[in-house]
């Protein structure tokens, strides 16, 4: 569903458009791009008030640099539905995170103004310097970089190993600190503190006006003035805020803190800055949620809410007569505390998640068992590894996608150490509009060839349940369970534990000709397949692996012995998943059976709706149908799909 854009933003179909306008204006520019992403996020859905708190600096930012020139960065990117409006996408924004519709992100491949590919947190001053450094290279002297980053990505490591990095350099980078106090849920820490006694330093901030006023014209003095009051502004920071600016500490030069949501403030702070040489940070305060009173008031329900009323803010939810079965992290979120209740060794870990993972249900009812360590995945793993080696049993919750950044961590940290730590691995496979970024596509791959670690996956609630009981009973080392987004298949889902035999897989249909090994929950399309193939007068057997590592040998023994056809299923990469697992198994105890691997294929999936993504990708029940009926009719002709 399309919107009419208000009077000022129906006339910006770029930047240039945007510098037309009078600065008294903005304000009113400011008031129409919120109203616009109101309408449009309320019936098409999407993530909301992180870009309803950017948007007077999203406007500044495009009227006062020379974007796309002007290279700006976004970190992580959910802010930035208003910088993509103001660049040529309005008339398309309809179409954001739907299937051929643009990225939910900022992407190099969708527009110029992209200058960098986000979706992760903590990427953007690392990316943008690099591009500033670039720039001098070149002898770009009049470019700029802007890297805006919140902060709860500002935790990040990543961050300040940039923050460091750029401090010695002489390039022309701003970093602009978009301070919300919040990420996904409320920031916790250190920085959280620190940042706030900024910003509630009433001396300080009177203070910080009139040395921003000095700055912006001495460099037209000379350097050696320069460089006095750089040392006079330093000297009287640190003692107004009675020790050392961090920022200033790694040679930045510090600007603010000023309000994010004074455009007029920003554009001129934004335009003094220009003329600034050197790395510089504008720490600007905001609201994430601002002009949406419900979103204000709670912004981690409103940062992605659905499909809502934007009159009432009723949140619109899909309604059933039948009984619904509960979303996979919801059912992780439950037993967590009771296996906690009845093991007093269980803590929780999440990377700034506990909303989305669903571990705030632990932190509410023992919250000094539970801990959200901030968006820091390494310290996560090798917290969680600390832990471990004083007899706790940590359930370390990290999205799919994310673990990819604590790679090392859990092979040098947790693994060499044969660590009892368990990772659950939340989002795993496609996950539907946030797309290619978020996508938990390689995690079997990249964890069933690390020595030590057991890697599983459930088929349903019941099999999360119980991998969850099985994984901290004693000694069973380093264990990944892996399941994906969204709701399960059984509404009754609370059943007593049961221990999984590790590597013990299960049979789920008995038949004849043709074998269906599934791993994890997409095995329920297997499910799908195997009746319509019966439909058919095919018959095949279908097997649960539930293990990727180890596998179970006795059963695969079983399955090549009796069938010359087989098709492997997995909602994870094709190249080192299970399907080459189990081709590894055939080649080396002899067997030669032909065999179909179904999955993720070698390619970027494009955002859409996972069902969308399973049938772009050739892994859903047609699929398995189609390429079942190839194998039983003599049609087979090659051994992978992708």
């Amino acid at each position: 569903m399309q919107f009419e854009a208000g009077e000022l933003l129906s006339k910006i179909n770029d930047p240039s458009d945007l510098k037309k306008l009078k600065e008294d204006q903005l304000e009113q520019l400011s008031q129409e791009l919120r109203q616009f992403i109101i309408d449009q996020v309320s019936v098409n859905g999407g993530h909301f008030a992180a870009s309803l708190g950017v948007v007077e600096l999203t406007v500044a930012l495009h009227y006062v640099m020379n974007t796309p020139y002007d290279q700006l960065i976004w970190d992580v990117g959910h802010q930035a539905y208003g910088h993509k409006i103001l660049t040529g996408r309005r008339e398309i924004f309809h179409t954001n995170r739907i299937e051929n519709g643009i990225s939910g992100f900022p992407n190099r491949f969708e527009s110029e103004y992209d200058a960098f590919g986000v979706g992760h947190s903590s990427t953007s001053i690392s990316a943008a310097l690099g591009m500033a450094v670039a720039s001098q290279i070149k002898g770009e002297k009049d470019r700029q970089h802007i890297a805006v980053i919140g902060d709860g990505a500002l935790t990040g490591g990543m961050s300040f190993e940039a923050l460091n990095h750029a401090g010695i350099s002489k390039s022309n980078l701003l970093v602009i600190l978009n301070d919300n106090c919040m990420s996904i849920d409320p920031n916790v820490g250190a920085l959280k503190e620190y940042l706030t006694s900024i910003t509630t330093s009433k001396r300080y901030n009177r203070f910080r006006d009139d040395i921003a006023a000095v700055l912006t014209k001495i460099s037209e003095v000379g350097p050696n003035a320069l460089g006095i009051v750089k040392k006079l502004e330093k000297s009287i920071k640190g003692t107004l805020l009675k020790n050392a600016n961090l920022f200033e500490s790694l040679n930045f030069r510090y600007f603010g803190p000023v309000d994010g949501h004074d455009v007029k403030k920003l554009a001129k702070t934004l335009e003094d800055l220009k003329h600034i040489p050197g790395p510089k940070l504008l720490h600007v305060v905001t609201m994430k949620g601002k002009g949406f009173a419900l979103a204000e008031k709670d912004q981690t329900k409103w940062h992605a809410p659905g499909l809502f009323d934007k009159i009432t803010g009723e949140i619109k939810k899909s309604s059933s007569e039948k009984p619904v079965a509960p979303k996979y992290q919801d059912v992780f979120g439950h037993t967590m505390v009771e296996l906690a209740e009845a093991n007093e060794k269980i803590v929780g870990i999440t990377p700034a998640m506990p909303s989305g993972s669903s571990m705030n249900i632990m932190m509410k009812a023992m919250p000094d068992r539970a801990f959200d360590v901030g968006i820091a995945e390494q310290h996560a793993v090798t917290f969680s590894a600390g832990l471990a080696t004083q007899g706790l049993l940590p359930f370390c919750n990290i999205y799919s996608s994310f673990m990819q950044r604590a790679y090392d961590q859990v092979v040098h940290d947790v693994a060499l150490q044969n660590l009892n730590v368990v990772f659950c691995l939340d989002r795993a496979g496609v996950v539907g509009a946030d797309g290619a970024t978020h996508h938990g596509a390689y995690d079997i791959a990249f964890m069933r060839c690390v020595p030590n670690m057991t890697v599983s996956a459930p088929m349903n609630e019941e099999e999360l349940r119980n991998l969850m009981y099985t994984a901290q009973l004693p000694n069973k080392g380093p264990f990944v369970i892996r399941y994906p987004r969204g709701n399960g298949v059984m509404p009754d889902w609370r059943r007593p534990f049961t221990e999984i035999e590790i590597g013990k897989g299960r049979v789920i249909t008995e038949g004849e000709e043709l074998a269906i090994l599934s791993f994890g929950a997409i095995g329920n399309e297997a499910v799908k397949a195997v009746q319509q193939l019966n439909e058919l007068g095919i018959h095949p057997a279908h097997y649960d692996l539930r293990f990727a590592k180890p596998l179970d040998e006795a059963l695969l023994h079983q399955v090549f012995k009796k069938f010359k056809k087989i098709i492997t299923v997995e909602d994870g990469c094709l190249q080192g998943g299970i399907g080459s697992a189990v081709l590894e198994f055939m080649a080396d105890h002899g067997y030669n059976s032909q065999i179909v691997r179904l999955g993720i294929p070698d390619r970027i999936v494009d955002h859409a709706e996972q069902n969308a993504q399973w049938r772009n990708s050739h892994y859903d029940a047609a699929a398995i149908v189609e390429e079942g009926k190839k194998m039983c009719d003599g049609k087979f002709t090659h051994t992978m799909v992708g």
